[in-house]
């Protein structure tokens, strides 16, 4: 899978657009704002957007995704229902953190851990790893050795479990349990920050890496 990342909000949250290499069909993932940014984006790889997929419910990865569906008439799938109370709270999330107002919404359609999404010849494997947000899910392009994370694990770090309904334990079990094992080649992409290896995590991370496995 080809990608690009374009970094929106000030908390400059990795939206990442996914292209089939055959068909060039098109996913946007986490358009968290500046959906004009994006839109520009997506015009410019002369892809065919085909759905937005959304990580988890956080103002910062799913701002944008009301008007990127619109303008594209797009479907919205994604996160796991476990995070519906995330997106009914996103006008209070965004006065909290000085964004503009934002309207509460559903995504057209929910997805469990097993899921598989269609982009063009490849597909998304659905994986639930909660402990960020309760209902947060990892996108898996296993032909290309490719996950997109969220903000379940980054370089050097993991997800903030500090939020309402965060769980630190259930963070660690699915990173562990979860992620590490697609496999040390897979390359990831967080919400945050510089793409990473899964074997680089496993083997250096200080929350959850084993230094005696490298």
């Amino acid at each position: 899978m080809h990608f690009e990342i374009i970094p929106v909000t000030p908390f400059e949250q990795n939206c990442t657009l996914l292209i089939c290499p055959q068909t060039r069909d098109l996913a946007v993932v986490d358009p968290g704002g500046e959906p004009e940014r994006i839109l520009q984006a997506v015009a410019a790889l002369k892809a065919t957007p085909r759905v937005i997929l959304l990580t988890h419910g956080h103002l910062d990865h799913v701002g944008g995704a009301p008007e990127v569906a619109r303008q594209l008439a797009l479907p919205i799938i994604g996160p796991h229902r476990a995070d519906a109370f995330w997106l009914d709270a996103l006008p209070e999330q965004a006065q909290l953190f000085g964004f503009p107002e934002q309207a509460g919404f559903r995504p057209d359609r929910w997805l469990e851990h097993g899921d598989r999404i269609p982009l063009g010849n490849r597909s998304l494997e659905v994986l639930h790893c909660p402990g960020h947000t309760p209902g947060h899910l990892v996108f898996f392009d296993r032909e290309g050795r490719l996950a997109q994370v969220g903000d379940v694990l980054f370089r050097g770090a993991i997800g903030r479990t500090d939020f309402p309904q965060g769980d630190h334990a259930a963070l660690l079990h699915a990173i562990r349990a979860t992620l590490f094992p697609l496999g040390d080649d897979v390359r990831f992409i967080p919400g945050h920050g510089p793409t990473g290896t899964l074997g680089e995590e496993r083997c250096t991370n200080p929350f959850v890496g084993d230094p005696r496995s490298g």
